[in-house]
């Protein structure tokens, strides 16, 4: 009785993280479409919009991929496969690159704003 109802409350909040998960890239993708569109019509800053909306964009993608990892180890302790299992490290290592990778980027933008004496990153209110 009791493993019934831990399996099935697993499955009711392994939906609901996963539905987090593609809101969080459903708002994302609404906010990079957003911020392109919007600045068309600046041409000398197009390069630094496009960069500045696909880092928020990144960190979207990478909100809801951390709902998903924890909607798939939810799924995956109330009946575990192999497949679960190897689903949950995929995920697992393409959140940790894509993590790097940002990091790794919004550094850089960072280091280019300091030079450049901008006092803030781009597209972010100071």
């Amino acid at each position: 009785m009791m493993e019934e109802f831990l399996f099935h409350l697993a499955h009711v909040v392994g939906l609901v993280l996963d539905a987090i998960a593609i809101l969080l890239v459903a708002v994302g993708a609404a906010e990079a479409v957003f911020t392109i569109v919007r600045g068309f019509g600046r041409l000398e800053e197009r390069d630094q919009i496009r960069r500045t909306a696909w880092l928020r964009f990144a960190r979207w993608l990478i909100a809801a991929l951390t709902f998903q990892l924890g909607a798939d180890i939810v799924l995956t302790t109330a009946a575990p496969t192999w497949d679960d299992i190897g689903r949950v490290a995929a995920i697992a290592v393409v959140r940790t690159f894509l993590t790097y990778f940002l990091d790794r980027d919004i550094d850089a933008i960072r280091e280019r704003a300091a030079t450049s004496g901008a006092a803030r990153e781009p597209g972010r209110p100071s």
